[in-house]
């Protein structure tokens, strides 16, 4: 009884502090409390919409993260031969974002950005963790049914279009999981701290300028650094399970269900947990 009463009153105070910190001047920066307030009423927006209504537009960004992975193919096999790669892996770090971007700005539903979104409702005790799991259940869903659809469109129009070759795709599928899953793992943190500060820090910004440079900004870490997102990385290793012989079924599930779990552990609680305790413990 008294730890709800406690609980209760905490979710009090942040609504109190958050109405209190609301900005008079539309050209000052915002603060904390303004991206948490911001931050939690968009969470609550996702999840009083239709489960219908969800999962199409988790489809949809799974689709539109294609063309970060149709980019990377392409410039991947442009520049084979004449670097080695290593360099080639790092010179692709310039075009993966571009699929976030169009994710992001055209607000579809991706699993890595709407992670501490959608959790900070919960932390709140504006929403249950049980409801937080099933929305994850259906964005993820929508995510990987996109992602597998294109994928099959680019193993189809890539070769045809002369861009690169499913011996390209093959490459990149084996990179991503040629590693030990612990690394992949403590990797896929990394990312998904990554996506939950853009996600935050989408919020902060006040014009589409600074929303596409700071998507730019954290994207390409991530696509320079190799870690591993979970989405983008699925279309990568669902279009090399097809083409080559290095990736099994096995693998292929192993390596998904731990970056997903490593993206959602780093944004829940490098961001989200941490963001939202922080307000507390100093409003």
């Amino acid at each position: 009884m008294k730890e709800n009463l406690n609980e209760d009153q905490e979710k009090e105070k942040v609504e109190e502090e958050l109405q209190e910190q609301k900005s008079q001047d539309s050209n000052k920066s915002k603060s904390h409390g303004e991206i948490l307030q911001e931050q939690i009423i968009e969470g609550c927006k996702t999840f009083d919409r239709s489960k219908t209504s969800i999962l199409l537009s988790s489809f949809t960004a799974g689709l539109e993260i294609g063309f970060s992975y149709l980019l990377v193919c392409t410039v991947f096999s442009f520049f084979e031969g004449y670097f080695p790669s290593e360099v080639l892996f790092k010179l692709t770090a310039v075009v993966y974002p571009i699929g976030f971007i169009l994710v992001v700005l055209g607000q579809s539903i991706l699993f890595t950005e709407q992670t501490s979104l959608l959790t900070l409702p919960v932390l709140n005790k504006q929403r249950s963790i049980l409801s937080l799991f099933k929305i994850w259940g259906i964005v993820i869903l929508g995510n990987l049914a996109g992602g597998i659809l294109i994928a099959l469109t680019l193993l189809w129009i890539g070769p045809k279009l002369g861009l690169y070759t499913t011996g390209t795709m093959a490459k990149i599928g084996e990179h991503f999981v040629s590693y030990e899953l612990t690394t992949i793992l403590v990797s896929a943190i990394l990312a998904g701290w990554l996506m939950g500060l853009l996600s935050w820090l989408v919020t902060s910004s006040r014009e589409t300028t600074s929303e596409i440079l700071i998507i730019y900004i954290i994207t390409a870490v991530m696509g320079i650094t190799g870690l591993h997102h979970s989405i983008i990385g699925h279309i990568e290793i669902f279009a090399g399970l097809l083409v080559s012989s290095e990736i099994t079924f096995l693998v292929y599930i192993k390596t998904l269900i731990t970056a997903l779990l490593g993206n959602a552990i780093g944004a829940t609680v490098f961001v989200a947990l941490l963001k939202y305790r922080a307000f507390i413990k100093f409003s």
